[in-house]
């Protein structure tokens, strides 16, 4: 990330399928909204209500446009992280126009209110022997015979 640059986590749900493209240059490219709706209790009705939703206008680049466009679909809640960046344009009309949208850096599952199974290519997983913090005895190789040294 860059000095000045403005970056942002945001929690939230796709409101539509990702729309993925690829560009001239041979780059993909994945647009997808999220809606961040806050919950409050309220103690007068003993009830949990939604507040003002805030939607955010997503987009992806290169294979994490692809892995975007695989993976998640409408209602898909995720955690992202990016940059907040803007965008200006003139109409046909000549109007100046500008918005806000965020340049996703890192995106996932939010795993608060369900399970996720992650099924990747085995020539992406580290080395579990290789792992010094490994806990399972059979990842960590002969580390531990019996038990930690702590």
């Amino acid at each position: 990330m860059s000095f000045g640059e403005t970056p942002i986590t945001i929690i939230g749900n796709l409101t539509a399928d990702p729309e993925i493209k690829v560009l001239e240059s041979g780059q993909a490219l994945a647009r997808f909204t999220v809606a961040s709706t806050p919950r409050m209790f309220d103690r007068e009705a003993n009830q949990w209500k939604d507040g003002t939703s805030t939607f955010f206008r997503c987009a992806a680049w290169r294979a994490l446009a692809e892995h975007v466009a695989d993976s998640l679909t409408k209602g898909s809640r995720v955690v992202l992280s990016g940059r907040i960046r803007q965008h200006d344009w003139k109409t046909p009309e000549g109007e100046n126009r500008s918005m806000l949208a965020v340049e996703v850096d890192e995106i996932g599952a939010s795993l608060r209110f369900t399970t996720v199974t992650i099924n990747g290519k085995t020539a992406n997983k580290p080395d579990p022997s290789a792992d010094p913090w490994a806990t399972d005895k059979a990842s960590a190789g002969s580390q531990f015979v019996d038990k930690p040294p702590f």
